[in-house]
């Protein structure tokens, strides 16, 4: 029996895994990684599974010549598998139809999402290397992680370190800090993940190490389990939204009780005697005290002030999540907490400061290495149109419409055709209701998928594609120090080609071969990148073995050149040589900028703004639960859904609904009950699980489960797996970062009545072998 044992990384960490006769047979977590994510063992048993895209597939209704879906609708109607000759042909003669006929900006190709941790076969990469060499495609900006932040923190700071990347690092606060206020949390689920691939996770442990030497961990949250695993937290549950209206009234402890650092404030920070003058209510009548905060937060004012003076005493660090400015007004949150941060005067200082995004991926608070990782170049994009990223259907809704984005006055292209590879605006979309709506508009929609996710259902053209384990790549991560050799494991499953070979066959026939490959295949790419990553090592001082050598041993683990670091420290010990790039050089906690803007929604400082749905709104009386929507413990957002490992976290083969007793009693609804979550904009069914570690008032139904529409392509039909984003809404944060608002949402939850219906988001969708024949996908190929 042939057997080989290989090493791979994902985003949620590295594996070995073991092949036998051409088939996978087991997945290990990497021995070098302490505390191993269990979501690689959902390769087994899907890699090569049922619901593999087997052969290039087109819309029945769209081949015979119906690209209106008047009659037929994207997501409803059957699949014609034909060659990959012909499909490429198709998509080439379409894609040179859409921009003779409309130009390249008819053409759009966010392609949003994380698809491999490979550095070549990064799927959005190579989508947007080969538009750029046809003419170029609108595109996207920001993310939906955290896009509102994208935006604020440059005004504020000057850039978005303490966001993606330069944190301050664990050592530090290890040390250092006495006491850590995490906003949002610190949930483990969250730093199992890291883009571009993990190999080490050691979140959890770093916090206990700071709380073992001495620093105190708050949990600012309406969820007890957003504090890490294993480390003694307090919880101080608030209610959803209410984030800055406490930042602010801790703001008004230190500013009243003069514990705040003037000295900090006049060096290193700018517009100070603005927002003091609205933290303590003389710009507009109402202080932004303790007793104020209470009512809007549920924390009682004499446990917030007792908190703003514990932060004037000790060294404090704090944590705001990402989670937190995905809501209306998100900008808000991320100012407060810089604000609050600066009048603490610590920022700069190991142990002290703010950061954004800690445990929200495994790479926060860990080291860099000291130099960039290369990609796969992308060449010049020579269409100007763009939109922030979650306006996808805005976009497609209203070709022509205009829209504010930071400052300048914008409108939306007419897209005739949208070419997606790599994600699933299905999962991270809000609103899935009017997305499937929007999703009818385009002339053309085409989609490189390994699995018949939602996305490959609703698009005109399936092309498959092979995952990580069926092709050659390499892994590097600008938090990790191993670099790994991604061979290939088993042959690709059915008739599956990796997105480069696709779009190689591609270019060749719209005349831009060349340009595409520059005369290389896929293994001399992967040689080529990794010669520029050992050049640039080099250039920092790290060294890195030869490719040959590489390739032998199967990964290389690297000395890093940067092992500490603390946000801002340089700015703090020099504000004039390291001047921040900021119109003044400092900390703004008053923007000129935006609040020439004029922007009601996102005036000049951090402000209180009510969200439109939170429970103190009079929506509130009508849909009394807040819902949170955060990323799963069990998946990487909806990727490997179909796998065992996200398969045994559901409740009733749906999503599981987190909802307190009291809530559930009200409403007759018992542990494992099949239940009904609805508003205006949809519904859907979940798993009801009783918990006391939510707060009354609150319920939590993770993203990820596939989206499983009980009438597919019609709008407000009820979703049957549990997808939360048939309920959250698609609304920009405000005029300024026009970024997701899941977090601001409101529903009611009830015991669903009737025959409840089969999940059907696992069954493979009806092809046709030719346009007279239905029928159902035929077998896979086997290796």
């Amino acid at each position: 029996m042939e057997s080989e044992t290989l090493l791979t990384t994902m985003h949620w960490g590295t594996y070995e895994v073991r092949a036998e006769n051409g088939r996978l047979v087991g997945v290990e977590p990497w021995s070098g990684d302490p505390d191993p994510s269990p979501i690689g063992k959902s390769m087994l048993g899907t890699v090569q599974g049922d619901l593999r895209v087997a052969r290039p597939a087109v819309r029945r209704g769209w081949l015979e010549g119906n690209r209106s879906t008047t009659n037929g609708r994207r997501g409803s109607e059957p699949f014609v598998e034909v060659s990959w000759e012909t499909a490429l042909d198709i998509v080439a003669a379409e894609l040179d139809r859409v921009r003779v006929e409309h130009g390249n900006s008819a053409i759009y190709a966010g392609s949003y999402g994380w698809a491999s941790a490979g550095r070549f076969h990064h799927a959005q990469s190579q989508v947007h290397r080969f538009l750029n060499t046809i003419g170029g495609y609108t595109s996207s900006v920001l993310s939906y992680s955290y896009g509102a932040a994208e935006i604020i923190l440059p005004h504020v700071l000057g850039g978005t370190d303490g966001l993606t990347g330069n944190h301050s690092t664990w050592d530090g606060i290890e040390r250092h800090s006495k006491l850590i206020v995490a906003f949002g949390g610190l949930p483990w689920r969250n730093a199992q993940i890291q883009g571009g691939g993990a190999a080490r996770h050691e979140a959890a442990a770093a916090l206990r190490k700071a709380v073992g030497n001495g620093a105190r961990l708050v949990n600012v949250s309406p969820v007890r389990d957003d504090a890490p695993r294993g480390v003694d937290t307090e919880w101080l549950p608030l209610r959803p939204n209410s984030d800055t209206a406490m930042m602010l009234a801790l703001c008004h402890v230190l500013v009243s009780e003069r514990l705040h650092d003037e000295g900090f404030l006049a060096r290193y920070c700018t517009g100070f005697e603005i927002v003091r003058a609205y933290i303590l209510g003389e710009s507009d009548g109402q202080p932004k005290d303790a007793a104020w905060a209470a009512a809007l937060s549920g924390v009682a004012e004499d446990r917030i002030v007792a908190l703003g003076r514990e932060m004037a005493a000790k060294r404090t660090m704090l944590m705001v999540s990402w989670s937190l400015q995905r809501a209306d007004h998100g900008e808000q949150p991320y100012w407060a907490a810089i604000t609050l941060a600066a009048l603490l005067g610590e920022v700069g200082l190991p142990g002290g400061g703010f950061g954004f995004g800690y445990s929200s991926t495994n790479g926060a608070g860990r080291p860099e290495m000291g130099f960039r990782w290369p990609s796969v170049p992308q060449g010049k994009n020579r269409v100007p149109d763009l939109i922030p990223v979650a306006r996808i259907a805005d976009m497609l809704l209203n070709p022509g419409g205009s829209f504010e984005f930071n400052g300048a006055a914008m409108s939306y292209p007419d897209v005739r055709l949208v070419y997606w590879a790599g994600g699933n605006p299905f999962h991270h979309h809000q609103d899935l209701n009017r997305l499937v709506e929007a999703w009818q508009r385009p002339e053309t929609i085409i989609v490189h998928e390994p699995f018949w996710t939602a996305t490959a259902r609703h698009a005109d053209i399936v092309l498959p594609v092979t995952t990580p384990l069926e092709r050659n790549d390499l892994a590097f991560s600008n938090r990790e120090n191993l670099v790994v050799a991604m061979k290939q494991a088993i042959d690709p499953v059915g008739e599956a080609r990796d997105d480069y070979q696709i779009f190689c066959g591609l270019s060749a026939r719209l005349g831009a071969s060349e340009a595409f490959t520059e005369g290389r295949d896929a293994s001399q790419w992967i040689r080529v990148l990794y010669e520029q990553a050992k050049d640039n090592a080099g250039a920092a001082g790290v060294e890195m073995p030869s490719f040959d050598r590489f390739w032998q041993d199967g990964h290389a683990d690297l000395a890093r050149q940067v092992t500490s670091q603390t946000l801002l420290g340089s700015f703090r010990a020099d504000p004039e040589r390291n001047r921040l790039a900021t119109p003044s050089g400092r900390i703004e906690l008053f923007s000129s900028t935006i609040d020439g803007f004029g922007y009601n929604d996102c005036p000049g400082h951090a402000v209180w703004r009510e969200p439109r749905e939170w429970l103190g709104s009079d929506l509130a009386e009508r849909l009394p639960l807040h819902l949170l929507s955060p990323q799963p413990a069990d998946k990487l957002h909806s990727q490997y859904d179909h796998g065992s490992v996200s398969r045994a976290g559901k409740v009733s083969d749906r999503a599981p609904l987190w909802i307190n007793p009291v809530d559930a009693a009200a409403r007759g609804i018992q542990d494992g009950a099949v239940v009904l979550v609805s508003n205006d904009r949809g519904s859907c069914l979940a798993g009801a699980v009783l918990t006391d570690g939510l707060i009354p008032g609150v319920v939590q139904l993770p993203t990820g489960a596939w989206f499983d529409p009980a009438e597919p392509g019609q709008p407000h039909s009820l979703e049957k797996h549990g997808n939360p984003n048939v309920l959250t809404p698609d609304r920009g944060t405000s005029r300024l970062a026009q970024s997701p608002t899941c977090n601001s949402t409101l529903v009611e939850v009830s015991l669903f009545a009737g025959v409840i219906p089969a999940v059907t988001a696992f069954d493979p969708p009806v092809t046709v072998s030719s346009l007279n024949r239905p029928g159902v996908a035929g077998p896979i190929p086997r290796s």
